[in-house]
């Protein structure tokens, strides 16, 4: 610390030294060859870096940057001041040492820009996968638009004529000014007003073309990004659904779609219009004044360097806020979606807490982000009226020596005040872009997730009968890979014969069926069905031919009709669906709805009971015409009448592969095998009659566990 104490004061005398030397020093050089201060700059900025290298050793890229700015700040300053034929400036000790103080504060302000704008050595590698990964996103959502290219490319069209009629408004304004001020000729004054009229009109009319464009492009865009998403999510692995919380897949469909298509629209649209903007301005603000337009440019890097600040605590802020919206809503979702089991554990006071505690995460943000706002728009106001103020002095100036016109004056300054607004708004929008990239992806990471589970299979034979085997199957769920539900499982389901899983809860029997409908894949053994593995069948065929009806089913919003044809809506006629509906004894009542099959059922629409809901449910398997039907404890819905006259009508299906999950004894008696499924493997095979012989864990569980035709005691639900 001491050692660079000392090489800094060396320095700074160096430094003094060379700028007062005699005949370098670059106060006394202004009137004498340019090429002096040059020489000057150089062999101060020999001397500073040599004693940086002398007394640190090795010298690192910012301190060399300084020490640059350093020494040919006052050369190039000195240099324009000539260019604009300035008056020369004082000479003379305390003029030198206010000049050298002045220089030295630039050159530390321009190497603070410069840090802060452009990434130093040590963030190179991860800044640069950054913009490569912006980069690359931008132009995948670019390529998505190709579809609306025309709307695109029109707005845009539309976007340039807007942007180039309203640059000659302030010219004209500018001209009428300058023609009232002096000798007032009508044919004058007339052509300027017309032509400006011409130009707000063209304008208007450009910007409003380019926004109708715009705005079908987005809406298009948008609508086809949220159909691609979910089907991408449709086709997900159920485990998927399980690691994902339903709130942020719900907040990426609605918010981050949106903002993706604002990354092309809405920020190009901003991004080009303020260039095009900026660099007309400065056309024209050089036509009529080139000295005045160079001092002007000197604000761009204070103006540059606050914007960029604000906008990394606001990209920073606006991610937060975004990831506690998501939390929030998830929250919220999550207690609408159980509010029967929150109001039966009387826990509304804590979901509400619990909920304000997300709202009030979001507050803290927008209250930190609105801070950080109103300071960056003090600061940049500050910036600005300074900058307004020296303008009106140095063209009061101008005018009296005769260098430019009331006029002029007037149309430079209007000229400004969109310049500066334009370049903030070029360095916001871009930072904006990046955000709004953000979202894409986040929607591409979903749009290119292939699913765990294949559905590429393609076995379609025309005849198959029904024959599943277990081999050796091992599983563990996603969401608890260290926990297997089934180790080394092994079973048969023959064709035509009904097979019934047994056993207390979370022993397996559920996740058979799903093993078997392909919602999970098992990590180790296989499911083959006709000696072929179901994941070489063909996806729609494979579920066609096996159906599953759950204990408690689910109706979509629409008519019954749709419903029992969910999936097959273009291969089922009507006919098909009543006698669906028969063999499921749910005809009858259908007939006596409102509309009969036509009738809307659903959320919110017309409200069946469990038992209608389980019948449609297995009318909806039953009009596939499965060769293997599971059915998932659907008897706890169903009264003895309806039970008998549904197995009637499956009996009558000899080639019909059966598997159940049942509680009843009638129900467990009739199956052709029974399976006792406990520690993730068979315990028991056989007939209900082989099974009460032997006296083992069957006979023990159905003593426990099951009453003939009632619902199971407690602990009841380790069988459903």
């Amino acid at each position: 610390m001491i050692c660079k104490a000392v090489v800094l004061c060396v320095a700074v005398c160096v430094d003094i030294a060379l700028f007062y030397a005699p005949g370098l020093a670059v106060a006394r050089s202004v009137s004498g060859h340019l090429l002096r201060l040059w020489v000057s700059a150089s062999l101060r900025c020999l001397a500073l870096t040599g004693v940086a290298r002398l007394g640190l050793g090795d010298v690192h890229p910012p301190l060399i940057r300084v020490i640059a700015a350093q020494s040919l700040l006052p050369a190039v300053f000195e240099s324009g001041a000539a260019a604009l034929r300035m008056e020369e400036a004082p000479c003379g000790f305390p003029a030198d040492a206010r000049r050298w103080l002045a220089y030295t504060g630039a050159s530390l302000a321009a190497a603070l820009f410069w840090e802060v704008t452009v990434p130093g050595s040590d963030a190179k590698a991860a800044g640069k996968d950054k913009t490569r990964k912006a980069r690359d996103l931008f132009v995948r959502v670019l390529r998505m638009y190709a579809p609306h290219g025309r709307l695109l490319l029109g707005g845009l069209a539309f976007l340039c004529l807007a942007v180039v009629f309203e640059m000659f408004i302030p010219f004209y304004t500018g001209r009428v000014i300058d023609i009232l001020g002096g000798q007032y000729q009508s044919s004058e004054f007339g052509s300027a007003v017309l032509c400006m009229g011409l130009c707000s009109l063209g304008s208007s009319l450009s910007a409003g073309c380019r926004g109708g464009l715009l705005l079908c492009a987005i809406s298009a865009f948008t609508c086809r990004v949220k159909v691609l998403l979910f089907g991408a999510l449709t086709k997900q692995e159920v485990g998927f659904f399980e690691k994902t919380k339903t709130g942020e897949l719900t907040f990426r469909l609605s918010e981050d779609t949106n903002k993706m298509a604002r990354t092309v629209c809405l920020n190009v649209n901003v991004l080009l219009r303020t260039l095009i903007k900026t660099l007309g301005g400065i056309y024209f603000m050089t036509a009529l004044s080139w000295r005045l337009t160079f001092l002007v440019l000197l604000e761009t890097p204070i103006t540059g360097l606050v914007q960029n600040v604000y906008d990394k605590h606001n990209q920073r802020l606006n991610l937060a806020v975004q990831n506690s919206k998501a939390l929030a809503n998830d929250a919220a979702k999550e207690a609408v979606s159980a509010i029967r089991v929150v109001r039966s554990f009387k826990a509304e006071k804590r979901e509400a807490h619990r909920y304000d505690d997300r709202l009030m995460d979001i507050h803290t943000l927008k209250t930190r982000q609105g801070s950080v706002r109103s300071v960056y728009l003090l600061t940049r106001r500050l910036i600005g009226l300074g900058m307004q103020v020296f303008i009106l002095y140095c063209g009061r100036l101008f005018i009296q020596s005769g260098q430019m016109t009331t006029g002029n004056l007037v149309s430079f300054i209007l000229y400004h005040a969109d310049l500066g607004d334009n370049i903030r708004a070029i360095i916001y929008h871009f930072g904006d872009m990046l955000t709004s990239v953000g979202a894409a992806g986040k929607v591409f990471e979903y749009l290119d997730r292939e699913p765990q589970i294949s559905t590429d299979g393609a076995l379609q034979p025309g005849r198959l009968m029904g024959h599943v085997g277990f081999r050796h199957v091992t599983f563990a769920y996603p969401a608890q890979p260290d926990t297997p539900v089934l180790q080394d499982f092994s079973l048969e389901l023959k064709s035509g014969q009904m097979t019934a899983l047994v056993g207390p809860s979370g022993q397996g029997k559920s996740t058979c069926v799903s093993l078997l409908v392909r919602l999970y894949e098992p990590q180790d053994g296989q499911i083959l069905l006709d000696n072929e593995p179901v994941a070489s069948y063909e996806h729609g065929f494979l579920h066609r031919k096996i159906a599953l009806v759950n204990q408690d089913p689910v109706l979509f919003t629409g008519s019954v009709r749709d419903n029992i044809a969910y999936g097959l809506a273009a291969d089922c006629s009507l006919d098909e669906i009543q006698e669906a509906a028969r063999k499921a004894n749910a005809h009858d009542f259908i007939l006596k709805l409102e509309n009969g099959y036509d009738t809307e059922v659903g959320k919110g629409v017309v409200q069946l009971s469990r038992s209608e809901k389980q019948r449609i449910a297995i009318a909806r398997a039953l009009v596939r015409r499965p060769q293997i039907l599971i059915l998932d404890e659907i008897s706890s819905s169903l009264d003895i009448d309806n039970e008998n006259k549904i197995e009637q009508t499956l009996a009558s299906c000899p080639h019909l592969t059966l598997l159940v999950i049942a509680h009843r004894v009638k129900t467990i008696e009739k199956a052709d095998q029974i399976v006792v499924l406990g520690e993730g493997k068979v315990q028991e095979r056989g007939t209900h009659q082989e099974l009460m012989a032997r006296r083992g864990g069957y006979y023990q569980l159905r003593e426990k566990l099951f009453t003939e035709g009632t619902s199971p005691r407690r602990p009841t639900d380790a069988v459903a």
